[in-house]
């Protein structure tokens, strides 16, 4: 049977900023790498927090991950996938690219400058809706409300700084946006160490930091837009077609393409009213399940949609049903053994990690549970990524609304089942279980509508993918010694255990895709 197929993208992209042949993979890895450097700082910045504030630091995620989930939202949710599509028909069809984009800012400016001015003053409102539990503990709500207020300004900062880096992606220059969230990681780690004692309260530092960061990447991003010519005063454009467009589009969107943030939220919202450190342990593990997600399926993601909206603006619905299926084999080939590392490894990693400073054994047992919930969900959150852009490169957001709304309503109805029994363990799998009707029915709607098309090949690929996972599990289990030695062991220990199965894993995997006959050649751009 042949080997799996992948799109080729047109000759003539060299003009058009988009990659050419085999393209899509070389972006894909120019944005992974930048990504990976950006996760494994977060990692590093997730360190540093957790040795300093342990299980204590829930006022402060909370504090962060409110203006973090209008940024899903409105900059790299709703407003990326309306925004891109429009941008890249411009593009194609050579019309006023800059005049768009001074609009658009403008635009953007005019509506999140307001709202930004609403939620630092009404932080306890915002502390109360998204953290409730925190009512009964009147300090740590407290606490909360005046870190919202510093933290909440980052929304417009980081807005605008996802608003430029979509138009450097649609030009090709993915490098640039992936790597500035580099620069929150820096900025948070260099606060933790620095500035902590500047306050009375320690936790004050991570705020100031986050609204650092929100002014370094804005600032770091606008020298390349000016270097494509594309850099305009931003000027309120509601009137304007491109504007309406958009916005019509970004309605929907809302909900669409950020329900795994709504119900990472609806989380907090009911961790917050259990056990303390229950925010902080879903946090972390989340923090944790995030980085394969980041390094490869948001990755691909980022490339893809610019790719498949341009296909769709010159009708070109062969490719765009192959691009699709080249992403999905991408998402699963990385996807199926990072789940099934994340949950097999979930002590190890967490141990080696964060065991350290004011994190205790139950902390770690507590993160475990929660990683393994999120682990088992991976390949849905992967594949919502790549199945979503799908939609949004054809102008269509209504039909992953729907999906989402349903998938957030099965969400709410899980937790509250699954709270009781697995309490913060019970939330992230109810998060999980969500996400796969959420991948499915956006696969079957694509598949329904014809956009989507299975390519040739695809029994032998998910034939060699399993004999592959499978014996990386196995070398991966034989020699991962008894959990409860991971408390014994020494920092240094962990470390060179935890590196030990990684390796294994990855050269055991690698190993058994080739010699079941997969060539980094199958993995490029097809020339069909």
């Amino acid at each position: 049977m042949d080997q799996p197929k992948t799109p080729e993208t047109p000759a003539n992209n060299a003009q058009s900023g988009t990659p050419k042949s085999g393209g899509l993979l070389r972006s894909s890895s120019i944005v992974s790498a930048m990504t990976l450097l950006s996760r494994v700082l977060g990692l590093v910045r997730d360190v540093f927090v957790a040795s300093y504030f342990g299980a204590r630091a829930d006022a402060f995620f909370v504090a962060f991950k409110i203006p973090n989930f209008f940024r899903r939202l409105f900059a790299e949710g709703a407003f990326s996938v309306a925004f891109v599509p429009i941008l890249s028909e411009y593009k194609v069809k050579d019309r006023d690219v800059k005049a768009l984009v001074g609009k658009v800012s403008g635009s953007l400016l005019a509506i999140l400058g307001p709202f930004t001015i609403f939620a630092v003053a009404a932080a306890p409102i915002l502390t109360w809706v998204f953290a409730p539990g925190f009512a009964d503990q009147p300090e740590k709500f407290a606490l909360t409300s005046e870190l919202l207020r510093i933290t909440f300004p980052y929304l417009l900062l980081i807005s605008l700084t996802a608003f430029y880096g979509s138009v450097l992606n649609t030009y090709g220059q993915f490098a640039v946006p992936a790597v500035t969230p580099v620069l929150l990681n820096l900025c948070l780690i260099l606060a933790t160490y620095f500035m902590t004692p500047w306050f009375d309260e320690p936790l004050m530092a991570l705020a100031w930091g986050v609204l650092l960061a929100g002014v370094t990447q804005l600032a770091f991003q606008l020298p390349f837009v000016m270097r494509l010519g594309l850099m305009a005063l931003p000027t309120p454009g509601f009137s304007d077609t491109g504007v309406k467009r958009i916005m019509k589009l970004m309605v929907p969107a809302l909900f669409g393409v950020s329900v795994s943030q709504i119900n990472l939220l609806l989380d907090v919202l009911l961790a917050s009213f259990l056990e303390s450190g229950s925010v902080s342990w879903l946090y972390y593990s989340d923090r944790l399940a995030q980085l394969p997600l980041g390094v490869f399926a948001i990755a691909i993601a980022v490339v893809v949609l610019p790719n498949l909206s341009q296909k769709h603006a010159a009708k070109e619905e062969g490719h765009f049903a192959q691009t699709l299926d080249w992403a999905v084999r991408m998402v699963l080939l990385i996807g199926v053994p990072a789940a099934l590392a994340l949950m097999v490894l979930a002590t190890p990693l967490m141990a080696t990690i964060f065991y350290r400073g004011e994190i205790t054994p139950y902390d770690i047992s507590k993160m475990t549970l929660s990683l393994q919930a999120y682990g088992a969900g991976l390949l849905a959150f992967m594949l919502i990524k790549v199945l979503a852009p799908g939609y949004y490169a054809r102008q269509d957001t209504k039909t992953p609304v729907k999906i989402g709304i349903q998938a957030m309503i099965v969400n709410m109805i899980l937790n509250l089942i699954l709270i009781f029994p697995f309490a913060h363990m019970g939330l992230a799998l109810a998060t999980t279980l969500s996400a796969y009707m959420n991948a499915f029915l956006l696969y079957w709607g694509l598949r329904k509508q014809g956009h989507y098309k299975v390519q040739p090949g695809w029994w032998r690929w998910l034939a060699q993918l399993a004999l592959a996972n499978i014996v990386m599990v196995t070398c991966i289990v034989v020699l991962n010694p008894e959990i409860d030695q991971w408390m014994v062991f020494s920092e240094w220990q962990r470390a060179m255990w935890t590196g030990i199965l990684v390796v294994v894993g990855v050269v055991s995997y690698g190993l058994m895709l080739l010699m079941s006959g997969v060539r980094p050649r199958h993995l490029l751009v097809n020339r069909v």
